[in-house]
């Protein structure tokens, strides 16, 4: 516990003060913001700040901190220190970047963000990249979410799409999912996420007093790997424990707050204080994760599933309320699947420059992506192994998208004579882990881990490089155009 109140220590002193210093780098401004000028009662809407920030927190806290939590805590209570300063110097900067600079060119969406600072080659590779992704995310989000609900308040065991029960909660989520997309964000995900981060709330309070009430059983910290599977923490610990510490998937959702903000001076309470607000959330149930597995609650085939939620709902809550810890995380996934499929319809619609503002116009792009997504989700149905395979290529991906964010982010910065470190070292940083990753994975090229490292290292560094060519570059050509002029 005590840990935990160090982390809990880190994040606030982190937001309190690097925060500032990382706002002071992007200079907000006092002009109109791209909610009012380009206001079209849809997705562009002026929204007060605090329901800005319950939607951002609720967009970007889907399954991931809970599932990197229950994941993540068998690398040991390390993770109370690396998470809260991973989040601090890089997942907070990335996000709060992502969303300000969106704001600054007009609410563009990432892939907009990708055209316009990096070029048409990485536009269309991460267009596929992200559409894939989202796909994916929602297929993750209406599988996590059902199965915890049917297991959980209908009392089932069959999961399969043989069951009807099923293939009725799985059509129910996908129909929610449908309508939030179609809907003016301010309509109806602007009434809807307060009850649900109500909720989440009373279920997050009632998961502390059962710590308080039960008490809690952590193991001692030492410097000695101690995961399960011996597994090592460079690069494994940053793809398994992305949401929480840095998550590329952000950068699909702080670009649909950028089209609500009233003011830029709002953008650090929403993008960066969020962000924090997720790693306490991944935090909490870290402790919660780790305490049942130091009790030995967990069989061994369910260490690190989504079945440990039950668990510790049915160990911790007081007076009986497991089924409530149990639904305010089922509220996790659902509001991230629904600004998943409506970032794809955000993205596509900016590429095809369709207007959103008729209905017909946003049912063409959406109708489609959650028939897509549907038949992601039954082929993660065909057995044990195709969701873990869905999974494991979301989260490489997920982490692959930070990638052109801080890259945008450090260009950006470069140009504007500002301290453009802050995003270049976590770039060099994920550029490594990343390329570290996929050479040693079984999915990737599956080369020993030594020297996947090394290469990793070397990759890094060239590209490092290779960006600062091409930003000196570009800044010769803009300086010779000025001077022409």
């Amino acid at each position: 516990m005590i840990l935990f109140l160090i982390g809990l220590i880190i994040l606030i002193i982190g937001y309190l003060t690097y925060s500032k210093y990382v706002d002071s780098q992007f200079g907000p401004e006092d002009e109109q913001t791209v909610a009012i000028k380009n206001y079209d009662a849809v997705d562009y809407v002026p929204i007060p700040l605090w329901k800005n920030m319950i939607i951002h927190l609720m967009n970007i806290a889907g399954m991931g901190p809970v599932l990197a939590a229950i994941q993540g805590v068998l690398f040991g209570p390390w993770v109370f220190i690396i998470v809260p300063l991973g989040c601090i110097f890089m997942g907070a900067v990335h996000d709060y970047m992502c969303g300000m600079i969106s704001v600054r060119t007009g609410g563009l969406q990432l892939t907009g963000m990708i055209k316009k600072f990096l070029g048409k080659k990485f536009f269309y590779f991460f267009m596929t990249a992200v559409t894939l992704m989202s796909f994916a995310w929602v297929a993750v989000f209406v599988y996590s979410s059902g199965d915890i609900f049917m297991q959980r308040f209908l009392h089932q065991s069959d999961f399969s799409l043989n069951n009807p029960v099923a293939v009725t909660v799985y059509t129910v989520i996908f129909t929610y999912f449908l309508i939030a997309t179609m809907f003016p964000i301010d309509k109806f995900i602007g009434k809807v996420y307060p009850v649900f981060a109500s909720v989440f709330l009373i279920g997050t309070l009632c998961l502390f007093i059962g710590f308080c009430s039960k008490g809690l059983v952590i193991p001692d910290l030492t410097i000695e790997n101690i995961h399960y599977n011996n597994v090592p923490w460079i690069p494994f610990f940053f793809l398994t424990v992305s949401c929480g510490l840095l998550s590329g998937s952000h950068a699909t959702q702080a670009p649909i707050i950028s089209r609500t903000l009233k003011s830029e001076k709002e953008g650090r309470k929403v993008f960066y204080a969020m962000m924090c607000g997720e790693s306490v959330i991944m935090m909490i149930w870290a402790l919660a994760a780790m305490s049942v597995y130091n009790m030995n609650l967990v069989p061994d085939k369910m260490i690190g599933t989504a079945n440990v939620v039950n668990i510790v709902a049915n160990n911790y809550a007081p007076f009986g309320l497991g089924a409530v810890i149990a639904f305010a995380v089922l509220l996790l996934p659902i509001t991230s699947g629904d600004t998943a499929l409506r970032s794809i319809r955000l993205m596509v619609s900016e590429a095809l420059k369709l207007s959103q503002k008729p209905l017909k116009n946003r049912a063409v792009i959406i109708v489609p992506s959650v028939i897509c997504s549907a038949l992601v989700l039954i082929w993660a149905k065909t057995g044990a192994d195709s969701f873990s395979t869905v999974w494991r290529y979301v989260m490489f991906i997920n982490q692959l998208i930070s990638i052109p964010t801080l890259l945008i982010a450090t260009i950006f910065l470069y140009r504007t004579r500002r301290n453009y470190f802050i995003t270049l070292i976590p770039l060099m940083f994920y550029i490594f882990v990343l390329s570290a990753f996929i050479l040693n994975a079984k999915i990737g090229f599956n080369i020993n881990l030594a020297a996947a490292e090394i290469i990793g290292v070397i990759i890094s560094v060239l590209s490092t490089v290779l960006l600062f060519y091409n930003m000196r570059k570009d800044e010769k050509n803009i300086i010779a155009v000025d001077n022409d002029k």
